[in-house]
């Protein structure tokens, strides 16, 4: 194509002109062009080679032929809305609903994980006739208004915290109000959200949903404790609310012990509602809402009928139904269970060897490494973070920061992310914290390259 043959230069200055400053590039100092992308890695315009250590969305890997062969077959076949009877939906429904619990038996089908959220909102709101919403400090749910709006990580520096959000705190061990040492986190975590729910109350107004990532993600690769979330489901539940996990970062077996990230928290724990995005589709714009008989009978009463144009099109279920495919056939989830160990084991002797990582948590492929800048007050080495992750660029790696103090590097990549792999990000890793130290203790000032 004659954009591929444009240079790099030219396409940014493109980009400036035409695209807001708000789309933000990764590495904006000096961004990658990226032309191609296959399995793990991604090649710019010059044939390099990246390997991609944080694309979630790619999940069974870039491009993934059968993934593209499935896409392209239906498409020379037929595209059109849900209005119409198609096997594709309901054969993709019924693949959905045998991985998750019978109680969860009723789909909807959308375009992005923002949209999901939305319904998932809303479901919750007609089926208790509440409108609070409880979240966890830092979260983040998407990008539309009503999404914001229950979202920290965004409202705080827009519009603030509306009277009907209550922020519950983030139960990280690490850095949060109970950590490693307490006897029982989740229990302690878990009281403060009936803490928060108790103060609702008070007000006279009502909960109608804890909304939670299964797993917090831009909050900084959060491990949740076990058994948080059956605790606070008794409290949300009893105050008339439901239960709601964004599965939308961590779903469709990226933890490796178990397809769905909620399930961490104990085999009988099931949420009201779930939402899917980004990896449901390999990049296709798919997503989905799965909920129960009663809450989705609660939605019908009402007579205004859900109508989605592109959801659960006969192309995004052939999509969705080949990532399934893909993801047993190639055995992914025990992939990312064992790929996952090595990666964690080979982090945790970088922690031992570099006073600079205070904390490697993780589960199958998600993992993050939190730097820290002294182990006494654990404050969060940004700097030192951005300057690693920049070092990882120019050895062709991409990684990227999250957290409140953008200090935790963060690992979320294609599924098919192999050992080799790990070894060769965590030997790069090493030799740059090495020179780093040696930059410090010679007083050097880290400087990122141009």
């Amino acid at each position: 194509m004659a954009a591929d043959r444009r240079g790099k230069a030219e396409t940014l200055a493109l980009r400036r002109r035409l695209i807001s400053d708000s789309c933000r590039l990764f590495f904006p100092e000096d961004p990658i062009k990226i032309v191609r992308g296959q399995g793990q890695y991604l090649y710019d315009e010059q044939g390099a080679e990246y390997l991609d250590c944080i694309n979630n969305v790619a999940h069974v890997g870039h491009c993934h032929p059968l993934v593209v062969q499935a896409a392209h077959g239906q498409n020379q076949v037929l595209n059109t809305n849900s209005r119409y009877l198609h096997d594709n939906i309901v054969d993709y429904a019924q693949r959905l609903a045998e991985t998750l619990p019978e109680k969860l038996c009723v789909f909807y089908f959308l375009n992005s994980g923002s949209e999901a959220n939305d319904l998932a909102l809303r479901l919750a709101r007609q089926y208790t006739e509440h409108w609070d919403v409880v979240v966890l400090d830092h979260a983040y749910h998407g990008h539309l208004s009503s999404l914001i709006d229950i979202s920290p990580y965004k409202f705080r520096d827009l519009d603030g915290q509306k009277e009907w959000v209550h922020v519950a705190p983030l139960p990280d061990t690490y850095r949060g109000l109970y950590r490693e040492d307490h006897p029982d986190p989740a229990g302690a975590y878990a009281s403060e959200v009936k803490r928060v729910v108790n103060s609702v109350q008070e007000k006279g107004r009502k909960i109608a949903a804890f909304f939670v990532e299964s797993l917090p993600s831009v909050a900084g690769q959060i491990i949740l404790p076990a058994g948080y979330f059956p605790e606070v489901a008794e409290h949300v539940r009893r105050a008339g609310g439901l239960f709601i996990a964004d599965e939308i970062q961590v779903g469709f077996g990226r933890v490796g012990k178990h397809f769905w990230a909620f399930q961490l928290q104990g085999e009988d724990f099931v949420p009201d509602i779930v939402t899917m995005g980004k990896s449901i589709g390999n990049g296709h714009p798919v997503a989905c809402v799965a909920t129960t008989q009663a809450v989705a009978r609660a939605f019908e009463a009402t007579g205004v009928e859900y109508f989605n144009t592109f959801g659960g099109s006969p192309v995004s279920c052939a999509v969705g139904l080949a990532v399934l495919d893909v993801l047993a056939k190639e055995q992914l989830q025990a992939h990312a269970a064992s790929v996952g160990s090595v990666l964690m084991g080979l982090l945790g002797q970088q922690k031992a060897k570099h006073p600079i990582i205070g904390d490697v948590r993780g589960v199958g492929l998600f993992i993050g490494v939190d730097l820290i800048k002294d182990t006494a007050t654990r404050t969060p080495a940004t700097e030192e973070a951005n300057y690693v992750v920049s070092r990882l660029k120019e050895n062709y790696i991409l990684l990227s920061t999250d957290g409140p103090g953008r200090n935790v590097l963060k690992f979320k990549p294609p599924m098919c992310f192999s050992v080799d792999n790990a070894r060769h990000v965590v030997a790069k890793m090493d030799t740059i914290l090495t020179d780093m130290e040696e930059k410090v203790r010679s007083c050097e000032t880290l400087r990122l390259r141009p």
